[in-house]
Parts: C-alpha cells; structure tokens; sequence
C-alpha cells in the first residue's frame, strides 16, 4: 500500500470517470518516485539505464594502445625497452663465429691449465733453444752425477715457463752469488765457469792426444806389415 501526499491526494467525488490499471501503475511509480527523490536517493526505472559513477583509479602505466574517439594508436616507442632500443640503434661489431671458436680453441691451449699452474705456452727462441740442448746433455757436464732419461721425443717441452731463483734474506753471504758473476742463461754459466776451471779444455786435449797418437801408431803399425807381405795393396 502506497500512501500519496496530501497535496496529491485523489478525491472520489474529483473522479469523474474510473481509471485503468496502466493509469494507475503509472500515478504510483511517479508518486514512488517523488518521494525517493525527497529523501535525496535515485530511483533506478526499468526503462532507463543503470548509471555508475565514475572512479578515480590514480595514475595508470601508460597503455601501448591509446583510444581518441574512434581511432586506435599503436605507440612504437613502449614495445621495445629503452637500454635495447640504444643498443639496436649503436653500432655493432659482426664477428665470425667460426673465427670466435677457433680463437676460443687458441686461448684455451694457451696455458696449461690450473692443474699445472697455468703455465703459458712454450715461446722458443735461440737461447731457450741452447738451454735445453745443454739441459739434455747435463750428464755430461757431471759425469759422476746419473741423470733419468728422457723419455720425450721432443727436446722442446709444449709448455714451459723460464724463472729466477732469488736467495732468501737467510741465505749466508758465501752462498750466494755476486751479481758480476751471474749470467743471464745457463750456456753462459757453463762457459764462465769453463774459462775459470778448464776442465772441459783439458778433456779436450786428452782425447785429441790419444787419437792422434793412436792414428799414428796403426799408421806405422801398418807400413811395417807391407814390408813384410803381409799386406797385399789392391
């Protein structure tokens, strides 16, 4: 039961004639709808749209695509990221990758690796070269020192590395050497140390002496036989 205003109030003796049921549907809803509007809420009519209001979401990431009206817009600018953008845009230097891979392959066999210290491949030069022929041949320089054979086929070791015994602050002063008397290889150590015992020098002339003698020994040896007939000339 709805009640109406009094200003809207309908008076039987006022009617003239009856009222249909749209009729009065229609005095009701509009009387409803007066007085939702006086208690300052909205009514919402079967016939209108439901209407929302409108929220305030803050400050949203700006969008890829944008809408003005009835045109859509693409912004390049946010598809690609700013750091690879710059690097797309830089210059870039094409490497071949067979040549990375070869060059990846070299710096690897550089060293040795770290089981063995990281020693650097072996750089040969003459007088490296006269070293290790005068290492190969240590036992001859002691001969009553045994040296282990070496079972390389090369005399050049593939990694090696040439370094510097320096003498430690405990060392006596008679058991280092001066600095006028060291040498920068060992063939240089090995001929200053022949120039002041001349052991090598002496061995020398004994071998030649023995040879010598001996050629001419078997030489007279040998004439003595034809004088006698032993020995027929072809």
């Amino acid at each position: 039961m709805v009640l109406l205003p009094a200003h809207q109030r309908l008076l039987d003796d006022d009617v003239e004639e009856d009222l249909t049921d749209h009729q009065i549907h229609d005095m009701l809803q509009d009387a409803s709808q007066r007085i939702q509007q006086d208690r300052g809420t909205a009514v919402s009519s079967p016939d209108t749209p439901l209407q929302l209001p409108k929220l305030n979401p803050g400050h949203i990431t700006d969008a890829i695509i944008t809408t003005k009206g009835s045109i859509t817009q693409l912004h390049a600018s946010n598809l690609v990221d700013q750091r690879d953008r710059s690097l797309a845009n830089s210059i870039r230097k094409i490497e071949d990758p067979i040549a990375v891979k070869s060059k990846r392959q070299e710096d690897k066999k550089a060293t040795a690796g770290s089981d063995w210290f990281n020693l650097p491949r072996t750089e040969l030069t003459p007088e490296l070269r006269r070293d290790l022929q005068l290492l190969k041949m240590r036992n001859v320089l002691d001969p009553k020192r045994h040296y282990k054979k070496s079972d390389s086929k090369s005399d050049v070791p593939a990694y090696s590395q040439v370094g510097t015994i320096i003498e430690g602050p405990t060392e006596y002063y008679n058991s280092r050497i001066a600095n006028k008397d060291r040498k920068r290889t060992l063939v240089e150590e090995v001929l200053a140390q022949e120039e002041s015992s001349g052991k090598f020098k002496k061995k020398y002339d004994d071998i030649l002496k023995s040879k010598s003698s001996g050629k001419k020994a078997f030489y007279k040896a040998l004439q003595a036989k034809r004088r006698k007939g032993k020995v027929v000339k072809p």
